[in-house]
């Protein structure tokens, strides 16, 4: 995905940080707006995971630190929830001033409280999802524990969460208590996502059976089982993310560019790397892939590795040439099966190689053809198979011309 670090003011004039990730090489379908947990910021593991599965979707993504909160400008000690809110409405109208209005609202814990609260403020917003989310900001009180009543007895408290020291004021938990968030829910009137893990110890699941009660459809709920309340596992922040980007879709105005077709004439791929790890999001006319390495090689294995990919070219098009060829003829071929191994081996092991010494790439291609064909059909179908377009590609010769692109 693209990055552009942002900035934009709250309703009292102080700067926040913000980071807009962005679809490679194209413009979004639909902007999304991410409201990070209770004293997390925009640079959350699970928050960066989710956003880069809807990104491979096409999406557009704005998360920022709330105010005090990370590079933001302002004391978290004079925020509350509706603070909080009032943040996600201010990065709602940016959005719409220099990009586009949000379409999709998303928020993690309290987040997820908070853009319930906040989405009849967002007109623009066509949908809503909660992760793990509390069905009223005031179960916040019940997990600050004794701080409470320090807060309570004195004004103030200081707590330790994640690491991270903050000062917690009466008027924080004063404003959770005004909160009250099931008419919000009922009143809500957009389509509503809920997702939530049944063994959240942080955020119990029957918070989520509140918030689905509470709302009226359309409305969904999918379990993320096995997870914990921060979403940790990359597995399961990018299943969120996928779902959300295939819900989504069903509810968003898409441009009305989108659906026309990707000009063949410019076939060009683009692969994007980031900062660490091998990782490598593709857009290929259109479609969006991942390629990874294996985790033996130091990589996540969130996708097939290049060699993988020149693999699954080849098959495709052996695949493909076949059935144009047995179509075109009218031949009884029912479906094409081709299996592909890529190896190096010793060149004095390879009898038709010109090469003799060091090593060379060796491709075991298996077709299997299955339908009632004679013999003469299926001899002349393999010798079709190294007809394909990127057969004669591997076999010719090939000319890459890299130029540098200025920054």
């Amino acid at each position: 995905m693209r990055l552009q670090k942002l900035t934009f003011l709250n309703t009292a004039g102080q700067t926040l940080a913000a980071r807009l990730d962005l679809p490679l090489d194209e413009q979004p379908l639909a902007y999304a707006l991410f409201a990070h947990c209770f004293t997390c910021n925009k640079n959350f593991k699970a928050i960066s995971n989710i956003s880069r599965a809807l990104t491979n979707e096409g999406f557009g993504v704005l998360r920022f630190d709330f105010t005090g909160l990370g590079e933001s400008e302002g004391d978290f000690a004079e925020t509350n929830f509706s603070s909080n809110v009032d943040d996600l409405v201010a990065a709602a109208d940016f959005l719409a001033q220099h990009y586009a209005a949000p379409q999709l609202l998303i928020g993690h814990s309290l987040g997820g409280a908070a853009v319930l609260q906040a989405a009849a403020r967002i007109p623009s917003s066509a949908g809503v999802v909660t992760i793990n989310a509390p069905a009223d900001p005031s179960h916040l009180t019940r997990l600050l524990g004794s701080a409470t009543t320090t807060i309570v007895a004195e004004g103030a408290a200081t707590v330790t969460l994640a690491g991270q020291t903050f000062t917690i004021k009466q008027q924080f938990l004063d404003d959770l208590e005004q909160n009250r968030m099931q008419q919000t829910i009922r009143n809500l009137r957009k389509p509503l996502l809920i997702f939530h893990s049944p063994i959240d110890e942080i955020v119990g699941i029957e918070n989520a059976t509140q918030i689905f009660q509470a709302a009226r459809h359309p409305k969904s709920f999918v379990s993320l089982d096995k997870a914990d309340h921060m979403v940790s596992t990359q597995h399961d922040s990018h299943f969120a993310g996928s779902m959300i980007a295939a819900w989504a879709r069903k509810y968003i105005e898409q441009p009305q560019d989108a659906a026309q077709s990707h000009d063949p004439a410019d076939n060009r791929v683009v692969a994007h790397t980031g900062g660490s790890g091998y990782t490598t999001e593709i857009l290929a006319n259109g479609h969006s892939l991942v390629a990874d390495e294996p985790l033996s090689v130091g990589g996540a294995n969130l996708g097939p590795s290049p060699y993988e990919y020149l693999l699954a070219g080849l098959g495709a098009c052996t695949s493909m040439t076949l059935r144009m060829y047995a179509d075109r003829k009218s031949w009884p071929l029912e479906a094409i099966i081709v299996r592909l191994k890529h190896q190096k081996i010793h060149a004095a092991d390879c009898a038709e190689c010109e090469t003799r010494s060091g090593k060379v790439d060796q491709i075991e291609r298996e077709i299997e053809l299955i339908g009632v064909l004679d013999e003469q059909q299926r001899t002349r179908l393999r010798e079709i198979a190294d007809r394909c377009p990127v057969h004669r590609t591997l076999h010719g010769e090939i000319v890459v011309k890299t130029t540098l692109r200025e920054p």
